[in-house]
């Protein structure tokens, strides 16, 4: 029989493992996510190439165009994906005239470092491969995380012609908040928080593509899963209510997070491209 000072010693050593270890195990999740090796060949109009930012060696490829050269393209992965996932991209606009860079963002894929900070240290590392990018019109395409990295970047980047953004956070705060497990209360993600910032040495409320969108003025194209709950549709309806400049949100009818860049909808992505480029090589 389990008398009652047991299970209050129960209910007390539980309490004392949340307080103590439950902080320090978000924080990981956070900024640790898990790496995924690079799936399928190069494909055959890319060579690899490593930009170094911050002493990191980024590791990506560079995709040459078939016929005239329109611009370029930059693709950003997602969370715990790596350019592998941007095979189809390469495939779809290299035949339309663009050159497409795809690199590991820091701590995924065959990148440098272990620890990812939802674009705060990002946006500088997209800042370096930009330098390295012929002259012309850039195109950023991101996905979930490579398109709030996307859009932290473009507020200050005067190279950045257009973005399209595909599942956007709206800032980390909220969306990790609203991603934590259910016996995570407010107090222990408060305190995972300060872990994060405190081994990822940065700040978790500058991380915010909302704040950002307030000083974007190009054109912005916003695609969302209308029943994403994994990052809800609207963080990106808070990012389009802060633009300032031309944009557009796409709500993609039965779409998850990650299933919002369909066909129909990459054909609704190269109308729109060609809307504000043109048809013309540089």
């Amino acid at each position: 029989m389990i008398v009652p000072g047991f299970v209050v010693l129960l209910l007390l050593t539980g309490w004392v493992l949340a307080i103590t270890q439950l902080p320090g195990a978000g924080a990981g999740a956070l900024l640790h996510p898990s790496r995924r090796d690079i799936v399928g060949p190069r494909p055959a109009t890319c060579k690899d190439a490593t930009v170094t930012s911050e002493g990191l060696h980024l590791k990506g490829w560079q995709c040459h165009p078939a016929g005239a050269r329109r611009g370029t393209i930059v693709y950003l992965h997602g969370v715990a994906d790596n350019r592998s996932s941007a095979a189809g991209v390469i495939e779809r606009f290299t035949s339309r005239g663009f050159e497409v860079v795809a690199y590991d963002s820091r701590a995924h894929g065959e990148s440098d470092g272990d620890t990812c900070t939802y674009g705060f240290f990002e946006k500088g590392d997209l800042h370096r491969i930009l330098d390295t990018v012929g002259p012309g019109p850039i195109v950023l395409i991101g996905s979930s995380l490579g398109g709030a990295v996307a859009l932290q970047e473009a507020a200050h980047d005067p190279r950045v012609t257009a973005v399209v953004a595909a599942e956007t956070f709206s800032d980390l705060r909220t969306v990790a908040t609203e991603r934590a497990p259910v016996v995570f209360t407010s107090g222990i993600i408060a305190r995972a928080f300060r872990v994060a910032e405190q081994q990822g040495g940065f700040s978790v409320d500058d991380v915010s593509p909302v704040a950002a969108a307030a000083d974007i003025k190009v054109p912005v194209l916003l695609i969302h899963g209308a029943i994403d709950s994994d990052t809800r549709p609207d963080h990106s309806r808070r990012v389009l209510a802060a633009l300032k400049g031309p944009k557009r949100l796409i709500l993609v009818p039965g779409a998850h997070h990650n299933e919002s860049l369909t066909g129909d909808v990459w054909r609704e992505v190269e109308r729109w491209v060609d809307e504000i480029l043109g048809s013309r090589p540089v």
